[in-house]
């Protein structure tokens, strides 16, 4: 399996883990405040802290997996994976790293770190694209 390939399904992967322990995390807020399961509001907005976090970071992912996925599947689908597999894990390493920044804190340092590694994943999304649209 290329490189693209692989970093796609770890973006997947990640956003899935996310979302397995935002409903864990769910589970153990709705035993300790006597709430029930599908009372929580989509946007996390009605968790504490770390749980806003966990939604905002799992959020992020689902919202930017659209738009590394169609290039990466267009870069194999076309079979121009060498314009998008040298920077293909550097993607996933970027998500993953941006989601913890996320999840440890929304402190000024650290939202500049995850802006940081956000923009890195844009720009390597847009080299892609350039790469694919000109070959």
């Amino acid at each position: 399996m290329s490189p693209t390939l692989v970093a796609l399904v770890g973006f997947a992967i990640w956003s899935a883990l996310l979302v397995f322990s935002l409903a864990g995390l769910r589970m153990i807020t709705a035993q300790r405040l006597n709430k029930d399961l599908n009372s929580f509001l989509p946007d996390g907005s009605d968790l504490e802290g770390l749980g806003q976090r966990w939604t905002r970071a799992h959020l992020n992912c689902l919202e930017f997996l659209p738009i590394a996925g169609v290039v990466g599947l267009a870069a194999v689908v076309s079979g121009q994976a060498a314009v998008t597999d040298g920077l293909a894990m550097l993607l996933l390493y970027f998500r993953i790293g941006q989601s913890v920044v996320h999840l440890i804190s929304t402190s000024v340092a650290f939202v500049m770190i995850r802006a940081t590694l956000f923009v890195g994943q844009i720009l390597i999304v847009l080299y892609w694209s350039y790469g694919l649209l000109t070959a």
